[in-house]
């Protein structure tokens, strides 16, 4: 059973490591929560929905046409909604609840179009699994854990090399002199909820793999996801990532004892803890207070 529980938190910690990689890396660019994440994660599933189940295209066109899909809705929120409260000078607070509200529009936007019941993606035969010693893994699963790891070595890859990447990571130590160096800031917030937004269209469609579409799925999604970020540390992709497996692991270890209903409340046990016992996160680093 321990080998069981340790092989689903990995794989539940691979999902919640998309949400929040993509959480974090706007996050450590902007400065500023973006909760609307989760709402693109799951119109990106309804857009694979629409293209594979409603209008027949091959399902690797459609999974292309969903992450597509996320990126454009990604910029178009961070162009439609958030350039224009920065160029007001906009509190973060007011940039907050903006973000709160973009993530139920997206919602009520998925329940007009597509309606309350949910949906499923039925590609894959999930079949009676693999067994691997005491543990029985799907070869879903193992694709999942598989293709997530895959993404974010290639993000690691990409910010620790590319010049993007470099620029990116400049803007998100400081701005103001990045900027003195001839970085655009807004050009890297373009592309940070460019990548950002591939990312939970990537995610979108793993978890439509394995689990069922429904309008609500974003919030509880971005919880998660934020939850993992504070664990790690809000500010670091690589700490949002940690959080997110141990995030994972501390669920389906959890609900060994407990019954399953408990697994959101161990999430926001777990997120009030660090909130308030240590809000930097695992690998961020402690500010100093004037």
């Amino acid at each position: 059973m321990f080998y069981q529980i340790l092989a689903n938190g990995l794989i539940a910690g691979a999902i919640y490591a998309l949400v929040a990689a993509g959480f974090s890396l706007i996050y450590s660019t902007t400065k500023f929560v973006h909760f609307a994440h989760g709402g693109v994660i799951a119109l990106s599933a309804y857009m694979l929905y629409l293209f594979y189940s409603l209008l027949g295209i091959n399902f690797w066109l459609s999974a292309i046409l969903a992450i597509i899909s996320g990126v454009i809705i990604g910029v178009g929120i961070d162009y439609l909604v958030y350039q224009p409260l920065r160029k007001r000078r906009a509190s973060p607070v007011i940039i907050l609840i903006s973000s709160v509200s973009v993530l139920l529009i997206l919602e009520s936007l998925n329940l007009m179009l597509f309606g309350a019941d949910v949906k499923s993606i039925n590609f894959l035969d999930i079949g009676s699994g693999w067994s691997i010693g005491p543990v029985i893994i799907t070869s879903l699963q193992i694709f999942i854990v598989i293709s997530s790891f895959v993404l974010l070595v290639t993000l690691f890859l990409f910010m620790k090399y590319s010049k993007i990447g470099k620029a990116m990571r400049a803007v998100a130590d400081n701005k103001n002199v990045a900027e003195i160096v001839g970085i655009s800031a807004e050009r890297i917030y373009t592309w940070s909820f460019a990548i950002g937004s591939l990312i939970a269209g990537f995610a979108a469609v793993l978890i439509s793999l394995e689990q069922n579409i429904e309008p609500t799925m974003g919030t509880a999604l971005i919880i998660k996801g934020f939850t993992a970020s504070i664990i790690g540390g809000v500010e670091s992709v690589a700490g949002g990532v940690l959080g997110a497996f141990l995030l994972g692991l501390t669920e389906n270890f959890g609900i060994w004892w407990l019954p399953s209903s408990y697994k959101d409340a161990i999430a926001f046990v777990i997120l009030f803890a660090f909130l308030l016992l240590r809000p930097e996160g695992i690998l961020g680093v402690k500010k100093n207070q004037k």
